[in-house]
């Protein structure tokens, strides 16, 4: 049987880098994704599971396969993943951060700009009924400019929304458990503040915080109510992070102008409610949706899982 198994189809760097070490393994190419009956088949006597962050690992995987020592995950995130059980059993969980970093700010950026500028709904306008003509009060959007940006969750790639959109004259504002060292705020021109005040200021906010119990719901009504009528929601972190219903509902009532969706409460189903809104721009989960990162990406589980066979400690470990 294969030393390894891939849950889904990873690109070719990583799986050129196993043959290169002549590490056997084997590779899941049917469509959507592998169903859980499947994986726990295929599971039972590999040492390492490669799987994307969409396949969920809990107990009854892990039970399959006993001989598993690794678990790595295609992805940043790994709440997909039950890693204090595969802990209990002696299995790493790694995972691959930091080279998402500039392809999810890049999509960030992109929504913020499509969403104040009304871009795709003018894409759609110009698809379908046209218009008549430039006019002074047609289809007007909002700059960025002297907007203030609000940024929940200032990480890596938190870091690198504020970076490009301070290049647009926007004011960044930013709130998470831990102050950042006085240096990067001066270089990202950013300032901290509570939760509460970041609601309140911004007319951009966008979500970059992990999914954990503590964030889990964390825009909800309550948190919509704090917020501008004005203001835009951009969330390319993770769906359950904003409550769905409460989400349709603020933009509904105008308790907020619009949003920008990457990622999905109950993903990979989306709100038909939010689909038929013209202030909303959804996109199918694309954060880190370029060559360069998700070659980055299977270059990580790669060398993770050489390291295993060869009885090393791997990068990245999640539940050490």
């Amino acid at each position: 049987m294969a030393q390894i198994y891939i849950s889904a189809k990873i690109p070719e760097k990583g799986i050129q880098l196993l043959q290169e070490n002549n590490i056997s393994f084997e590779m899941f190419t049917g469509e959507g994704l592998i169903d859980q009956a499947t994986l726990q088949q295929k599971v039972k006597d590999s040492t390492v599971l490669i799987t994307p962050l969409s396949t969920t690992v809990d107990a009854a995987i892990i039970d399959a396969a006993p001989k598993l020592k690794l678990i790595a995950n295609f992805g940043a995130g790994f709440n997909n993943i039950a890693t204090d059980y595969a802990k209990e059993k002696g299995i790493y969980v790694t995972n691959t951060p930091f080279v998402s970093t500039d392809a999810t700010a890049e999509l960030t950026a992109g929504l913020i700009i499509s969403l104040s500028r009304r871009i795709v709904a003018g894409d759609h306008l110009m698809r379908t009924t046209g218009f008549s003509g430039w006019a002074p009060l047609f289809f007007l959007g909002h700059e960025l400019k002297d907007k203030t940006l609000g940024i929940i969750g200032m990480g890596q790639i938190g870091q690198g929304v504020a970076k490009r959109l301070k290049a647009f004259g926007m004011k960044i504002i930013y709130s998470q458990r831990h102050q950042l060292p006085k240096e990067v705020e001066e270089t990202l021109g950013a300032t901290y503040l509570s939760q509460a005040e970041v609601l309140a200021q911004a007319d951009v906010i966008s979500l970059h915080t992990p999914l954990t119990n503590g964030t889990y719901h964390l825009i909800d009504q309550a948190a919509f109510a704090q917020m501008k009528p004005g203001a835009f929601l951009i969330n390319a972190s993770r769906g359950p992070i904003v409550s769905e219903a409460d989400l349709i509902t603020a933009l509904q009532t105008e308790k907020i102008a619009g949003a920008a969706l990457d990622v999905y409460e109950f993903e990979p189903k989306v709100s038909d409610t939010l689909k038929q809104m013209s202030q909303v721009i959804l996109t199918p989960h694309i954060g880190n949706a370029t060559v360069e990162a998700r070659d980055a990406m299977a270059m990580i589980v790669a060398q993770n899982a050489i390291a295993v066979l060869q009885n090393k400690e791997p990068d990245y470990i999640v539940n050490s």
